[in-house]
């Protein structure tokens, strides 16, 4: 389906690697391949100096027509969109996060950083780890509620000695092994049911603790930024947990030190409510002159809370709180660790793809408390009905309150973003490479239980900017030029418009083509003259270490004429020979894994995919919403190398292989 010789130029800056390669190897030839000049040989190479060659080289005159093209003539000059990924981590956690050291993480945001730009480090159980490729950036978001503190009630801090809980857990701590485990899970569930020891909630306690760890936490930020190599971006995690629900956010700050430190992060010990955050986050930015967004995460946790049709207090949403929150919430995380959030089987019976990263996940909320996760709560659970559900509400209020972007994120708490399927460290310390952790017990409830095994190598946030720094990086982000990733580094490019054509998808210059004729993704289509049907152009780059792709999906949600969400879909390319049945299903792309050996082949699917697709059931007075979906074939699970390399039989209920994936944001449609 696609020409494996274009667009690599423009779908990933990589491909200049192979030009510095060749230029490389051009420089470094054997000697011997070159003609060797005798020490009185006279060596002439014309043109090194300035001989008259008897040639007539006087500049002719232009015409005004070759000037212009002589002007124009680099296509990179002036060129002001962006023209690589990068990728990335938003959602870190260090020993600064209360249950990221209770689990025994003993790794500070400087070790975070040096492993994330590609040094090798020892994790906290003392092994070897480094990435295959650095990252181009790392947002470390620990937890602002007790940041530090449990350091400190481990070290015996007087502050702390009188309260019982605190005494007792830190005990714990100094025994480690199961005692320790449990504290951590003590911590969290206190936590959620707002029952966390008095002093550790005492401003006069904590905050000169809170603020010291904070801002020796910006100043190690702006030592390992390094504009244009590799970007620590600052941020924390909001960790609104009401009853077990999860609706925690991250905090990213466009800004340095010098801003940074003129707050102390908002945090869920002040309120739980999301609206109360937006008002800090403004407050924020009139004080500072600095910018923030938030991006909430785990949808597949909130119990149905993320999208409710009701604000936190449970009154039905405004047209202002719609604003507030399409303002601070651009973004939404799709994948990480503790799952997926984009859509359930249940919700989705025509996605035969529905079901990845819900195993585990559709049990509950983050604790397992409460009520367990029912089909009536589903609607308002995961991305993609959420989306769907935005557009209803943007019919009554005007504005959309769920017009989010798709980014990834890890969530790890060992201070390792360490996910690829054959290099994966574990979310939590306990989790970290050992012959039996894909069997520990992570989380109990409603008859239930969640292993080590559900958890996900995953996942990665892929961002189109200019260039790589706090700036162009956040920009990107806040005009939802991002997409995710379940763990590949595969390259996605994404646009929406009316004038795409076939030949679009076959250029060189892909992207010229995209931002020429349409928006890229995150962007908005309004109503075309004569209700004409958008076109998509869509491209993707497998990962150079990763699997083939298998395919290219378009996903559409949309409001019909009676005010219900639906959703459809569409196949667009794929690999090999396959053609669609009549529904427009495509046939399976085979499978070339040995799990017995952890490997795989690319003998099916393909490097690269492109194509320009109309959407045959558009409508132009319904609105309607897009992203693309691409899947790779088939590979190992981090599961399936665990087991060969230490050499363990696990039960057949525990995944050995999957397809990996990637999601870009959306692009909108509105009928006015």
């Amino acid at each position: 389906m696609a020409d494996n010789t274009r667009r690599y130029a423009v779908l990933a800056a990589s491909a200049s690697a192979v030009v510095v390669v060749a230029l490389f190897a051009a420089e470094r030839a054997p000697a011997q391949s070159r003609p060797v000049a005798g020490a009185d040989d006279e060596v002439v190479v014309k043109g090194a100096v300035d001989h008259y060659d008897g040639e007539d080289h006087a500049l002719k005159p232009e015409t005004p027509a070759q000037a212009e093209v002589k002007k124009k003539y680099s296509p990179y000059a002036g060129r002001k969109y962006p023209t690589r990924v990068y990728f990335g981590d938003t959602h870190h956690h260090t020993n600064n996060s209360g249950d990221a050291f209770m689990g025994g993480n003993t790794l500070t945001p400087e070790q975070a950083y040096r492993f994330a730009r590609g040094e090798e480090v020892i994790s906290s159980t003392g092994v070897p780890a480094k990435l295959s490729r650095p990252l181009d950036f790392l947002v470390v978001s620990d937890h602002a509620e007790g940041l530090g503190l449990m350091t400190q009630v481990a070290a015996g801090n007087p502050s702390f000695a009188s309260d019982p809980t605190l005494t007792r857990w830190g005990n714990a701590l100094k025994a480690g092994g199961k005692a320790q485990q449990d504290a951590m899970n003590e911590l969290v569930s206190a936590q959620a049911n707002n029952k966390l020891p008095p002093p550790i909630k005492d401003p006069k306690v904590v905050g000169p603790i809170m603020k010291s760890v904070w801002q020796q936490y910006t100043a190690t930020a702006d030592k390992f930024n390094e504009p244009g190599r590799f970007t620590a971006m600052i941020g924390y995690e909001w960790t609104s947990v009401p009853g077990g629900n999860n609706l925690h956010r991250n905090v990213l700050f466009r800004d340095g030190k010098d801003r940074a430190d003129q707050i102390l992060p908002f945090s869920a010990w002040q309120s739980e409510d999301p609206e109360k955050l937006w008002a800090w986050m403004d407050a924020y930015e009139k004080k500072t002159g600095g910018k923030l967004l938030a991006i909430p995460h785990n949808a597949n946790l909130s119990n149905g809370r993320m999208f409710e049709p009701v604000d936190f207090a449970g009154r039905a949403l405004t047209k202002d709180y719609a604003e507030r929150r399409a303002r601070f919430e651009v973004l939404q995380e799709m994948v990480q660790t503790k799952g997926a959030s984009e859509t359930h089987p249940l919700l989705s019976p025509n996605d035969e793809f529905a079901a990845f990263g819900t195993a585990g996940w559709e049990y509950g909320n983050l604790t397992l408390e409460g009520k367990p996760l029912s089909k009536d709560m589903m609607p308002t659970n995961y991305l993609r009905s959420g989306l769907a559900q935005g557009m209803a509400h943007e019919q009554k209020l005007g504005v959309n309150p769920f017009k989010f972007g798709i980014i990834g994120g890890t969530d790890v708490h060992n201070s390792l973003t360490a996910i690829e399927e054959d290099n994966f460290y574990g979310k939590h310390v306990n989790q970290e490479p050992s012959p039996n952790r894909w069997e520990h017990v992570s989380k109990q409830g409603f008859g239930k239980t969640r292993y080590t095994y559900h958890y996900m190598a995953a996942g990665y946030a892929a961002v189109w900017a200019t260039d790589n720094t706090r700036e162009a990086l956040w920009d990107a982000m806040k005009r939802k030029e991002v997409y995710a990733t379940s763990g590949t580094r595969m390259t996605v490019r994404f646009f929406g418009g009316y004038d795409y054509t076939a030949d679009d998808a076959k250029t060189r210059y892909l992207a010229e083509r995209g931002y020429a004729k349409g928006v890229p993704m995150g962007g908005d289509l309004t109503a075309a003259a004569a209700g004409k049907a958008p076109t998509f152009l869509v491209a993707a780059l497998k990962d150079p270490i990763g699997g083939n792709l298998d395919r290219i999906q378009i996903v559409k949600a949309w409001v019909d004429s009676a005010g219900k969400t639906q959703e459809k879909i569409y196949n667009v390319a794929w690999s090999g020979g396959r053609k669609p049945n009549k529904d427009g299903k495509l046939a399976a792309v085979g499978d070339t894994v040995d799990v017995a050996n952890a490997t795989w082949t690319n003998t099916i699917g393909a490097s690269e995919l492109a194509a320009v697709w109309k959407d045959p059931d558009f409508k132009p007075t319904q609105r309607a919403v897009y992203y693309a979906r691409v899947i790779e074939i088939p590979t190992p699970t981090w599961l399936a190398y665990d087991q060969l390399r230490f050499g363990v039989k696990m039960p057949k209920e525990v995944p050995m292989k999957h397809q990996e994936r990637a999601w870009t944001s959306p692009i909108w449609y509105s009928p006015s």
